[in-house]
Order: structure tokens, then sequence, then C-alpha cells
């Protein structure tokens, strides 16, 4: 063996863990016990060799590369490493490729990440949304279900124009057709009033919102409250007044002979139009509009109310205690109150808008051969049975309205809470 190759080899066998010498990833050599003729094997281009010298072998892993051997001197030069494939690269150059190759990669897997983050997010906004209008739906399906034979009633004295008394009228739809009579056209009050009113609680809600960050307030004050409501309720129109006109002419006179829902359309679209499904199209929005924006806006200011009362600030910090609550206990106004508000937000919209609605009935129930427009058909109907003909059926349909619409404002407060629905 040559003298370096032997001190070499001595160094790395006396040597043990603790050894100065040796460090983690590689042998470290005292500028004090470095043979020269040792420094001299790698780097013997070099004229100018000084004895303050550092060299240290590591294990690095290349790309198609073998085991490098890292020589820093001071005033030395660059250790090359030979690849697999024959080229010489210098270990500062592989460094930085490996640095460049790293960052890539890190920059790719950012990348990915924000994709997976961006496609999580969508899809879990179009599941809050499927959650929010199917509490919506429910609320709408209970409601329904449980007023229908004061919903019966009240198309009676809209659309027939009955002037018996109701106990008298309630004797005689339970003698010609029994109990069933007063759920008649129930089934396509459902499809008709659950995306309704699927899609009115959720326009509210997103239309207040929305109003309020661009207002940049904290609160949304009433006048959006009033905006969001008569907007929630025009788009709802818009989608689901064919429903509700297919509804009205099953239940007119002579709607039995027509085949039900499918038979009813396809009679409107073979004798009147496609276009006939949306007669009283004018008077429902201008029924509409202010309806929700009057059922949603009352609703809303008595609850935001109560909540900034010491009652219910008080209650509000009960129920963030971190106690385990049902979901009737998660209900902010409590269910009593929940009921109440939303009774007195149905009465206000219903007395507010009612002339429209009996307007907007009758037009549904004119053919196209007689077809009168909005104000004409007022007209007629004032002539016919004066101011109070407008609010023909008003009574039955107070009393169908209030526990409609706080079953409705209950239920949908509830289902909330059940399918843990989100702000928008």
């Amino acid at each position: 063996m040559h003298g370096p190759d032997r001190w070499l080899t001595h160094l790395l066998i006396n040597s043990g863990p603790s050894d100065p010498c040796l460090g983690l990833g590689g042998l470290f050599l005292d500028h004090q016990t470095i043979p020269p003729s040792f420094v001299s094997l790698f780097d013997s281009g070099s004229r100018t060799i000084q004895t303050n010298a550092a060299v240290r072998l590591r294990r690095k892993r290349f790309r198609g590369g073998f085991l490098s051997v890292g020589l820093s001197i001071k005033g030395g030069s660059d250790v090359e490493v030979m690849g697999q494939n024959g080229n010489n690269k210098s270990l500062v150059e592989e460094e930085e490729e490996e640095d460049h190759e790293t960052s890539s990669l890190s920059l790719c897997n950012k990348e990915e990440d924000k994709v997976k983050v961006k496609v999580r997010g969508s899809s879990s906004g179009a599941f809050n949304v499927t959650k929010h209008l199917w509490s919506g739906a429910v609320a709408a399906m209970v409601s329904r279900t449980f007023v229908a034979p004061l919903e019966r009633l009240k198309l009676e004295y809209m659309v027939r124009g009955e002037q018996k008394k109701l106990f008298e009228l309630i004797q005689t739809i339970a003698a010609s057709q029994g109990l069933k009579g007063f759920w008649k056209g129930n089934f396509v009050n459902i499809l008709r009033t659950a995306p309704f009113k699927a899609i009115n609680f959720y326009a509210y809600d997103t239309y207040r919102n929305q109003l309020m960050r661009m207002t940049g307030n904290e609160e949304t004050t009433n006048f959006e409250r009033f905006v969001a409501g008569a907007a929630s309720g025009i788009t709802a129109t818009l989608l689901c007044i064919p429903m509700d006109t297919i509804r009205t002419k099953m239940v007119a006179p002579g709607g039995e002979a027509l085949g039900g829902v499918i038979g009813t359309f396809r009679h409107m679209i073979q004798t009147e139009g496609f276009f006939s499904l949306y007669k009283g199209l004018v008077p429902s929005i201008l029924s509409m509009a202010p309806s929700g924006a009057v059922f949603y806006g009352v609703y809303d200011i008595l609850k935001s109310a109560y909540l900034h009362s010491p009652e219910g600030r008080k209650r509000i910090q009960n129920m963030k205690q971190g106690q385990e609550l049902n979901a009737l206990e998660q209900l902010e106004l409590g269910p009593i109150r929940t009921l109440i508000y939303g009774a007195v937000a149905g009465a206000c919209a219903e007395a507010a808008t009612y002339p429209f609605e009996v307007v907007r009935r009758q037009l549904q129930m004119q053919v196209k051969e007689t077809q009168l427009s909005a104000m004409a058909t007022c007209i007629k109907i004032v002539e016919q049975g004066g101011i109070p003909a407008l609010y023909a059926g008003l009574i039955p349909s107070l009393l169908q309205v209030l526990p409609s619409a706080a079953i409705s404002y209950f239920v949908y407060e509830f289902m909330k809470i059940v399918l843990k629905v989100e702000s928008t």
C-alpha cells in the first residue's frame, strides 16, 4: 500500500463512532492530521494546496450516479462525479439540478393540493345546497299535508265562488266525497309547494347573505330582508307556476274529467298551448314579491329582535356552553317561539297580498277564448261582488296559513339543524 492509502485505512479502522473525525453522513478530516499527499490524490491539478482543508466523504443519491466523494479545499477545485451515462458533472451542478427537481416536485404537489381542495370545496358546496333545498321541501310537505283540508276550503271559496257558510261547506264536502275529499289535490299541491318552498327558502337565505356581503354590514338590515324576500318570491314563482296552474285547473269544475296531473297537462298544451301554463304570471309575481318580502322580512325582524334581547342573549350563551343538545334544543328561538313567529309572519303576508291571490286564481281559470287581462279580471271581480270579493275566503285562508306558516318555519329550522346545513 502507498502511504496515503495506509493512512486512510488506519484512520477508518481505529476511529470510533464518537471520534470527532467521523460525522454523520461523512468523514471529516482535521487539517492538522491530513497528509498533503492524500489531498493531492483528489486535486492533482491544483498548483496551490493549503493545509487548512476539510475533506468530507458522504453518500449522496444522484440520478444514475455512483457514490460521490465531496472534497472541499480552501482554494481548491470542484470534484466531479461520473454518472451511469458517462457524463461528467460537478457536485455543485448535481446539487443544483436536484434542488431544481425538488422545487418542481414541491410546486406540482402544491398545485395538486389546490386542485383537490377546489374540487372538494365544490362538492361540499353542492351537497350543502342539496341539504338546504331538502330542508325547505320537507317543510312544505309536512305543512301542506297537515293543512290540506283548510286549503281545500279556501279554494272552494276562491275558485268555485261558494256562498255557503264554513260549516255548511264542510258538511257538503264530507257528505259528497268523504274524508279523503278534504285532501283532494294534496299530492299535486305537494308537487307544487315542495320545490316552490325549497327554492324560496334557499333563495332568501342566499340573497340575504349576498346583500349583507355587498354592503359590508355585520348584520342584515330590514331593507335587505325585504328585498331578499321579494327576490326569492319572484325566483320561486318563475320556476314553479306551471304546476300551480295545473293544480288549479284540476280542482275547478270539470277538472275531474281531465285525468290527473298528466291528463290536465296534456289537455292544456293541446287546447291552449304551452304558455297557458304561465297564465296569471304577472299577478303571481305582483303577489309573491310583496308576500315573500313580508313573510321572510317579518319573521327575520322578530327573530333578530329576540336574539338581541337579554333573554335571547342568555339563551344563545347557554347554547354555547358545550352541553350536548338535541335538535329541538338547538333551535335559536326555541320550538314555541319559532311556531309563533312563523304564524305571525304568514298571517301578515297573507293579509297583505290576498287580493292578488284571488285575481291570479281567476286568471288561471279562464279559457283562451274569453281570457281577460289582470286589470280587467280585477275590475270584473269588484263589479260582481264589490271590494269584499277580493277577500273572499280570507278567513279560511288565514286559518290555513297560520298553522301552515308556523309548521313550515318550524320544520325548516329543525331540518337545517338535523341535516347540518351551513350558511350560504
